[in-house]
């Protein structure tokens, strides 16, 4: 919006970026905030050395959020480090997803007949450009459903469980029944983001996901947008059922549009379901990855007998967010009972020991309506899973309704931001 010659003005009312996703920093401020009494033990290391990431998600190297981030040119200020290892949990164990030719030949999720079964699938997904109807061989993307495509390349249930769910990240079994042109689509961006990545297809920025709205709020800064931290917002001020200014502290900020998140307008969102997080502090690298400095782990929800897969993310000292030796292990899941801590137990048990950990359940809340008639554009909240494409639609579909633009990435920066300048 900045950059597009908009003047933005960034109220929040917490002391740091981020909101619901902010990094934590130091250690001690996150025993606060979870109300954890007696603060971390000695063996952690100097506190200022830690970033916790409240919502830890991965990127995927050839995702959307890297494609915003790359045009809007905020790669200036974060540095990113390739994720080591992408793990599926099969039978109480946990193994290597595999992403290529090379690491289908290898893997111990499946035998022989269906390696050769697989990496013909692979082969066929990142082939297949949905423009060119010559790479279809047969496959109808929009009429097709993935379970009959799964079935035309004779898969196991073992393989179509950890193609569905650890490569395509589909988080429920709904999407067996849907047309395969999207899940096509999914499984070609995890090849495509593991070529660019090697040893997985997901980053993840040093010093934690704070770093993002910090480069934001820079670029921002550049462009003439002000921010106002630790700052309350008291009331939205209405027109006719339009939003005309936001009251703080006293102070009118008038305002053509708002876009804020859920929190700030309890009145204007509904509660489509609930998130459990355990942020884990360990001091020792998960089993079964390898001594993996970072990994994503998914549990797919069949082998628990679950309707949502769990999600394990761990990053660590090398990505200056603990303390050296030291590893944060988040297990997410979509909450389905009234014990939600009792749902994630599976995911907990693989990081064992824990020195110590904090839960959050948080509600997922959505807008009431698209925000055209009062002009207040409210996001989602983050949701279970360990990557942003999700967020990613929500960011493309808020921009549509606020400029009535698509979000587009194509061009060269430069020409991008010399039309910035004309608006």
């Amino acid at each position: 919006m900045s950059q597009s010659g908009k003047k933005v003005l960034h109220i929040d009312e917490h002391p740091y970026y981020g909101g619901e996703s902010a990094s934590i920093s130091p250690l001690e401020e996150l025993y606060k905030k979870f109300k954890v009494p007696g603060g971390p033990a000695k063996s952690m290391g100097r506190g200022k050395e830690w970033n916790i990431d409240l919502i830890p998600k991965f990127f995927l190297a050839n995702g959307e959020l890297v494609k915003i981030l790359v045009h809007t040119e905020v790669t200036r200020y974060v540095d990113f480090k390739v994720v080591e290892g992408s793990y599926v949990y099969k039978a109480g164990k946990v193994h290597k997803v595999p992403g290529s030719e090379e690491e289908a030949h290898t893997s111990d999720l499946m035998g022989m007949f269906d390696k050769r079964r697989f990496r013909k699938l692979l082969l066929f997904a990142q082939n297949f450009d949905v423009r060119d109807p010559r790479t279809y061989q047969d496959v109808d993307p929009n009429k097709m459903t993935t379970r009959d495509l799964f079935c035309r390349f004779d898969l196991g249930l073992d393989v179509m469980e950890f193609t569905g769910h650890a490569i395509a990240l589909h988080n429920s079994e709904s999407y067996l029944d849907q047309p395969c042109g999207e899940t096509i689509r999914r499984i070609r961006l995890y090849s495509d983001s593991l070529s660019r990545a090697t040893s997985s297809p997901y980053l993840y920025p040093v010093y934690g996901l704070g770093e993002l709205p910090q480069g934001f709020a820079r670029l921002s800064a550049e462009y003439g947008g002000t921010f106002l931290l630790n700052r309350a917002v008291d009331e939205l001020v209405m027109d006719n059922g339009k939003v005309k200014a936001v009251k703080s502290e006293g102070k009118l900020f008038h305002c053509k549009q708002l876009i804020c998140d859920p929190s700030y307008v309890p009145n204007r969102v509904r509660k489509v379901g609930r998130v459990i997080r355990v942020i884990c502090l360990l001091n020792h690298p998960v089993k079964n990855t390898h001594e993996a400095s970072s990994c994503q782990i998914i549990i797919p929800q069949t082998q628990l007998h679950r309707k949502s897969d769990i999600y394990i993310s761990v990053v660590s000292y090398t990505h200056n967010v603990a303390s050296d030796g030291m590893y944060i292990a988040t297990v997410s899941t979509t909450a389905e009972t009234s014990n939600p801590e009792k749902e994630v137990q599976p995911g907990l048990v693989l990081l064992e020991p824990i020195m110590q950990k904090f839960v959050s359940v948080s509600k997922i809340l959505v807008p009431n309506e698209d925000g055209k008639k009062s002009q207040i554009f409210v996001s989602r909240s983050y949701d279970a899973l360990n990557h942003f494409e999700a967020e990613c639609e929500d960011i493309k579909d808020m921009y549509r309704r606020i400029t009535g633009a698509e979000l587009c990435f194509g061009g060269p920066q430069r020409h991008r931001s010399h039309n910035s300048d004309e608006d």
